[in-house]
């Protein structure tokens, strides 16, 4: 539980970090939440600005500790998000839910291609 707190308290540094000094940005890409299912059953959520790049990355073991020994991973939830800011928040959100509230975020969003091609 030390290091779920731990965990917690950085989310919300940052978060409170990006709210205090609004940086105009440079580039104006959508920012997105996304899901993964890795190929033992568990989620990874995180932001990115492009969900394909990062996908790519995840699955050639360059993206997060988490799924590198849970490859391969595929997208199961993606939500758009005004900012960095904004996709930090949510995906602390997400992350705070349950497994089966997950579950049920990933039913009622809406059927999308799959990125994988």
């Amino acid at each position: 539980m030390k290091t779920a707190t731990k965990k917690a308290a950085r989310y919300r540094r940052m978060v409170n970090a990006l709210k205090a000094k609004p940086r105009p940005s440079r580039r104006r890409d959508p920012w997105f939440v996304y899901m993964l299912e890795c190929c033992d059953g568990k989620f990874y959520t995180g932001i990115t600005n492009d969900v394909a790049r990062r996908l790519k990355m995840h699955n050639a073991g360059k993206g997060a500790r988490f799924t590198r020994l849970r490859r391969p991973v595929r997208v199961i939830y993606t939500e758009p998000v005004a900012g960095r800011a904004g996709a930090l928040v949510r995906e602390y959100a997400i992350k705070c839910l349950s497994r089966g509230q997950k579950e049920q975020l990933i039913v009622a969003s809406p059927k999308k291609k799959p990125l994988r091609k």
